[in-house]
């Protein structure tokens, strides 16, 4: 076993990004406070072909230094766009036919492992504040809230690890 060069990765040309992506799904950040957060979901976005995360609130924006630093790159290839508020976000996606996904613990929830994509739906995901969770204002507006079960003592995942948790098992029903 050996690991593989840069060259033998075959990755894809951030040109070419747009045209491959899972142009379904999308990524909604509500006050989202840390930019190392905030770029882990540009660099998970890019990893599983999420064209596109709305950036809402307190969450920073790029360019930055602190949120180039773990998105390494993706800034550039997953587009994104800054809404102050995030219930506009929600209330223009839903017209446009989208399914609101929130991340939460919620008293009407579906666990993560019974979450079944339907391919011909389109998707966004929210996931909220590192200390607060997504809004209770943006949970209003959703369709449906996902748990990831947990086993210890915490009550939570950090954003990013829940992130790349949700989006895995979200995209690996559509490959």
């Amino acid at each position: 076993m050996r690991k593989l060069s840069m060259d033998e990765l075959e990755r894809v040309a951030p040109i070419d990004y747009q045209t491959q992506t899972h142009a379904n799904l999308l990524l909604v950040l509500d006050n989202i406070r840390s930019m190392n957060n905030i770029g882990s979901a540009f660099r998970t976005a890019d990893a599983f072909g999420i064209p596109q995360i709305y950036l809402c609130g307190i969450t920073a924006q790029p360019p930055h230094r602190e949120i180039h630093k773990t998105a390494l790159g993706a800034t550039e290839t997953v587009e994104w766009k800054y809404v102050e508020n995030t219930v506009e976000v929600l209330q223009s996606l839903k017209k446009e036919g989208f399914t609101l996904v929130a991340v939460e613990q919620t008293d009407t929830k579906v666990y993560l492992q019974d979450f079944k994509i339907d391919q011909t739906q389109k998707y966004a995901f929210i996931f909220g504040n590192e200390v607060f969770g997504v809004s209770e204002e943006a949970i209003a507006c959703c369709d449906l809230a996902l748990e990831i079960p947990q086993f210890g003592s915490k009550h939570s995942f950090n954003i990013s690890v829940a992130l790349g948790i949700v989006m895995w098992e979200v995209v690996k029903q559509m490959i």
